[in-house]
C-alpha cells in the first residue's frame, strides 16, 4: 500500500498533456482517420451505430501510449496509427459490451447503443468492432503482435467473465477486485506498451519493463476511475454519479468502506438490487466513502501504481518521449473524467 509520502513522489510535470499529444497528433489524427474509414460496412446500421459511437469522443490514451513507446524505443516508421486503431476497436468494443451487461444508459454523456437499439443488436455490434481490430491487425502482417493482441483480448473478456460473476458481491474482496481491474483494463495498457516496443525493435529487458509500465498505469488509470464515480459530477463524467454501484459493481472505495463498517453492507446491498438511488441513500453512500479516508486510500493507491510505472521506465534512453511517459503516469490520475 501506498504510504503517504507517495504523493511527493509524482511532482507536476514539466510537459503537459498538450505537450504529450501535440507531439504525436499527427499520428493520432490518422488514428481517427483509419477509424471512420474500417467502420464502413455494407449495412447502414452498423455502419451509423459505429461511427455515433466514435463521434462520441475519447480520451485516446491507448492508442497515444502505444505511439510514444514506440517512439521511444527509436521507431520512426508508420505503422503505428495502424495499431493504435486497433487497439481503440478493443477498447471501443469492451465498452459496448460492457454496456450491455450493466444495462448502461449513458457512454460519455449521450445514450449507449444497447439503449438506443436493444441488447441483440449491440452484441452483434461488438463483435464487428472486434473483428475489425483482428482484421486491421492481420494486414499489418506482423505475428508476434497479432498474437499479443489476441492474447490480451483473452485476458480482457475473462476480466469480464470475472466481474460477471463477482463484481457485485458485497463481500468482494480488494484483492478481487485488482484482478478483475488488471484484466479488464490495465492488460490493453499493458499490450499497448508491449506492441510499441515491439514495433521499435526494444531488447527484451526493455520491452519487459515498457509491458510492466503499461500494467501499472492500466492499474493507476482504472482505480483513479474508481475515485470518479464519488469525486466527479454527472456533467463531466458523462454518466450520472454512483452509476458504478446502481450497475451493480463494488468499487475500491466501497470496498475499503465496508471493511471499517461493516453495518453499512445492507444499504450497499439494497442499491445494488434496485439498481436505483434515492437522495438519501446517495448522501449516506458519500458519506460512508468520505469517513475513515477511503476515498484518500484509493487515492494513494493509484499513485502508488503510477510511482512504480515511473520506475519501470529506467531502462530508457533520456528522450522527449520517455518525459512523456513519465508525465502520463501523473495525468492518468489528475483527471475528472
Amino acid at each position: 500500500m501506498a504510504s503517504s509520502e507517495t504523493r511527493s513522489q509524482l511532482p507536476e510535470p514539466s510537459l503537459t498533456l498538450e505537450d504529450i499529444f501535440g507531439e504525436i497528433q499527427d499520428d493520432l489524427d490518422t488514428v481517427e482517420q483509419i477509424i471512420r474509414d474500417k467502420v464502413e460496412s455494407k449495412l447502414q446500421l452498423v455502419e451509423s451505430s459505429s461511427r455515433y459511437i466514435y463521434r462520441s469522443g475519447g480520451k485516446r490514451v491507448r492508442p497515444a501510449l502505444l505511439l510514444i513507446a514506440a517512439r521511444a524505443c527509436g521507431y520512426t516508421g508508420d505503422k503505428g496509427p495502424q495499431y493504435g486503431a486497433v487497439t481503440e476497436f478493443i477498447h471501443t468494443a469492451t465498452l459496448v459490451h460492457d454496456d450491455i451487461v450493466d444495462e448502461a444508459v449513458m457512454r460519455r454523456g449521450r445514450p449507449s447503443v444497447n439503449a438506443l437499439l436493444g441488447n441483440d443488436f449491440t452484441v452483434l455490434l461488438g463483435d464487428f468492432l472486434y473483428i475489425r481490430s483482428i482484421g486491421l491487425a492481420i494486414e499489418m502482417g506482423s505475428l508476434e503482435i497479432l498474437q499479443i493482441i489476441t492474447e490480451i483480448t483473452l485476458r480482457m473478456i475473462e476480466g469480464m467473465i470475472l466481474e460477471l460473476t463477482r463484481g457485485g458481491a458485497v463481500d468482494l474482496t480488494v484483492d478481487e477486485h485488482l484482478n478483475i481491474l488488471k484484466h479488464k483494463t490495465a492488460y490493453l495498457f499493458y499490450g499497448c506498451a508491449q506492441m510499441g516496443a515491439k514495433l521499435g525493435g526494444a531488447t527484451p529487458e526493455v520491452e519487459t519493463a515498457l509491458s510492466e509500465y503499461g500494467m501499472n498505469i492500466g492499474m493507476a488509470f482504472q482505480v483513479a476511475d474508481d475515485l470518479l464515480d464519488f469525486t466527479s459530477d454527472e456533467e463531466t463524467l458523462g454518466k450520472p454519479v454512483l452509476s458504478d454501484l446502481k450497475e451493480g459493481h463494488v468499487t475500491l472505495p466501497i470496498i475499503y468502506a465496508l471493511q471499517n463498517e461493516p453495518r453499512a453492507l445492507p444499504m450497499v446491498q439494497a442499491v445494488i438490487e434496485r439498481g436505483s438511488i434515492d437522495e438519501v441513500s446517495r448522501k449516506e453512500i458519500l458519506d460512508l466513502v468520505r469517513r475513515d479516508g477511503c476515498l484518500d486510500k484509493a487515492r494513494d493507491l493509484a499513485e502508488d501504481y503510477a510511482v512504480r510505472a515511473k520506475e519501470c521506465l529506467a531502462f530508457l534512453p533520456e528522450s522527449i518521449n520517455k518525459d512523456a511517459l513519465m508525465a502520463l503516469a501523473y495525468y492518468v490520475i489528475e483527471r475528472n473524467r
